[in-house]
């Protein structure tokens, strides 16, 4: 079992990555809280996988737990199932000292953090992230919150963990196509931070592919590890933790114009890189082999580089953009790479290069 803590001064929080470890998630809650209700709120594929082991730990490290289970899917993040959670726990009558497990991947892992925080104006929240995106990526570093028909995450919070637990023997049960997405953001972390990182990538990505134990739980740990430095640096994204957007931006829009329906997160956010790179081409001098490179491994991972859009959905894409929480005066910006391992962040884009990019990738 590997051990990353990530150090926010009495926020600070472990983060275990392992095989087996769902096993103990009773035993790591029992050392933070005491004996008492709780929830675990999971969907509907995750819970009948692992919902019954989940609730039958808890209950054997003391806890009374119950169990919400919502549909699977990007369109759970809303504020009618929030509601739902919330009148389910009141009900139950959680309180203050009590505690929320998410049980999922990252759609969970957002809305069960936001409840968490929100309720009672936050209680304890525990981290079971389930698939490769949530295990390297959402479950770490606080943001949590909801969509809304604007687009994605506009509600939402800033609410650490009081711990994440990465049982890696989960992702045996996970869909091939929703590894992959996974990957994409595995990718994102070699090119905004790690160079050496991003040479392995190329030397294993068919190792992560087979989903081999050792090559996947070493590349969880140094995502983890990547994501932990940020977040210590800068914990509420006022400067260092925006480079974490990379391929964001494209990204989180075209989901938003395909009503969270067409395209997992790390399919889009792989559009949205392949996108980047051609724009920091452009504007930051990056080197053209690079981008390249990025492109390659992207398809060998069988992640998408583009999608159609008619000339319609271009306009909406962009017009999207603008309306993405991280967007300045009505205008997007965009995490750049300048070489792989090194990125810029907040850059202002012209027009007509994000329109030309966007026409290329459709």
């Amino acid at each position: 079992m590997r051990v990353i803590k990530v150090e926010l001064g009495e926020r600070s929080y472990p983060i275990y990555i392992g095989g087996g470890l769902l096993g103990l998630l009773g035993d790591k809650c029992a050392k933070i809280f005491e004996p008492q209700n709780c929830v675990v709120i999971t969907d509907s594929n995750v819970g009948r996988l692992y919902g019954k082991q989940a609730i039958e730990n808890l209950s054997a490290a003391g806890f009374s737990p119950f169990l919400i289970t919502l549909p699977a899917g990007e369109s759970t993040k809303s504020l009618r199932n929030v509601e739902y959670c919330y009148n389910h726990i009141a009900q139950k009558r959680i309180e203050r000292r009590s505690f929320v497990v998410a049980l999922g991947g990252g759609v969970i892992g957002d809305l069960a953090g936001f409840v968490a925080a929100t309720y009672m104006r936050g209680i304890g929240f525990v981290q079971v992230p389930t698939t490769l995106l949530a295990q390297v990526d959402s479950s770490v570093g606080g943001k949590v919150g909801i969509n809304l028909k604007y687009g994605k995450n506009l509600v939402g919070s800033f609410y650490q963990p009081n711990l994440v637990l990465c049982d890696i023997d989960t992702l045996n049960t996970l869909p091939e196509r929703e590894l992959r997405a996974g990957l994409s953001e595995v990718i994102k972390y070699a090119v905004i931070y790690d160079s050496a990182m991003f040479n392995r990538l190329e030397k294993d990505i068919e190792k992560l592919l087979n989903n081999e134990p050792k090559t996947v739980a070493s590349v969880i740990a140094r995502c983890c590890q990547i994501k932990a430095e940020v977040v210590a640096a800068d914990e509420k994204e006022s400067g260092l933790r925006a480079i974490l957007n990379f391929g964001h931006t494209i990204g989180h829009a075209l989901e938003a114009i395909t009503n969270y329906k067409k395209l997992l997160h790390g399919e889009a956010v792989a559009i949205g890189q392949v996108a980047a790179a051609m724009i920091g081409a452009m504007v930051c001098n990056f080197n053209e082999t690079d981008v390249q490179r990025i492109k390659q491994l992207i398809k060998r991972t069988g992640l998408p580089m583009c999608y159609k859009l008619d000339e319609a959905s271009q306009k909406k894409l962009i017009e999207a953009m603008r309306l993405d929480k991280k967007a300045s005066g009505g205008e997007a910006k965009f995490v750049l790479p300048t070489k792989i391992g090194t990125v810029k962040f907040g850059q202002k884009v012209p027009v007509e290069i994000i329109e030309k990019v966007i026409n290329d990738i459709s």
